[in-house]
């Protein structure tokens, strides 16, 4: 089932075209990679998908982009539920400097879940369990989430993430700041949402790519060469570009 889908999207910084003709789909509950070099494009079609360009002077978008079915670029589209709705991880940690309980109810307090959605200490459990970090915090929730290692940091952003109930988490670059052990950690944790989440990551790592996503997009130059299943992708790519950029002879 199709839970985004983009059609012919352009989007310009000012006048700069910095992507032409974008189109896509993401699937629900399905993981989408988007590779190719730095400056394709990538991070920039990803805060296409919860407009957080918005915030940019002189961005300008055309073309569709739907969620649910929904134009989120239509007039009088709530961006704030919106932005609640696609949640966004970004390439290096940014744990709030407050404790790791208060991290993860920021949102649900502001939100006022803990009214509709339960206790704030339940909720607080169930997203840090759901990222993987209930057991290495669950004694330590009012330290200082600053102290945490970067991998744990990461996934405390990842539960801050889940604890607003999202339907799509995007990432951009979510383990380029970590160590392979924290990056496996990371990647384990990406699949595991997979269940409950359509989850888009934007990657310079093939081999990430390659085993962490149902679905691949290669960016060049602001376009968008290929999009297909990850295993096509990588094994039968139709276009020369993406063997070239996938075998290491391009970009």
């Amino acid at each position: 089932m199709e839970k985004i889908r983009v059609e012919n999207l352009n989007f310009y910084y000012g006048k700069k075209l910095a992507l032409s003709d974008i189109s896509m789909s993401i699937r629900d509950r399905h993981i989408t990679a988007l590779i190719g070099p730095s400056g394709c494009g990538k991070s920039t079609f990803l805060r296409c998908l919860n407009r957080m360009n918005d915030t940019i002077k002189g961005a300008r978008v055309e073309g569709l982009v739907e969620f649910d079915g929904r134009d989120i670029y239509s007039p009088g589209t709530p961006v704030v539920e919106l932005r609640r709705r696609v949640g966004m991880v970004f390439q290096r940690p940014n744990p709030f400097p407050q404790s790791i309980f208060d991290n993860i109810a920021f949102g649900p307090r502001v939100l006022g879940f803990n009214k509709n959605h339960g206790k704030l200490s339940d909720i607080v459990e169930q997203s840090l369990r759901s990222a993987a970090l209930w057991d290495e915090v669950k004694d330590m929730l009012k330290a200082d989430a600053l102290a945490l290692s970067l991998g744990q940091q990461q996934r405390l952003c990842i539960a801050r993430t889940i604890a607003v109930k999202p339907e799509v988490i995007l990432m951009d670059e979510p383990c380029s700041a970590l160590d392979p052990i924290a990056t496996l950690q990371v990647e384990e944790l990406i699949q595991a949402l997979k269940k409950d989440y359509s989850i888009v990551i934007v990657t310079h790592n093939m081999q990430q790519a390659s085993r962490a996503s149902d679905y691949t997009g290669l960016f060049w130059l602001g376009e968008l060469v290929e999009f297909d299943v990850t295993e096509s992708i990588f094994t039968r790519p139709s276009q020369k570009l993406t063997e070239d950029y996938i075998t290491g002879r391009a970009g």
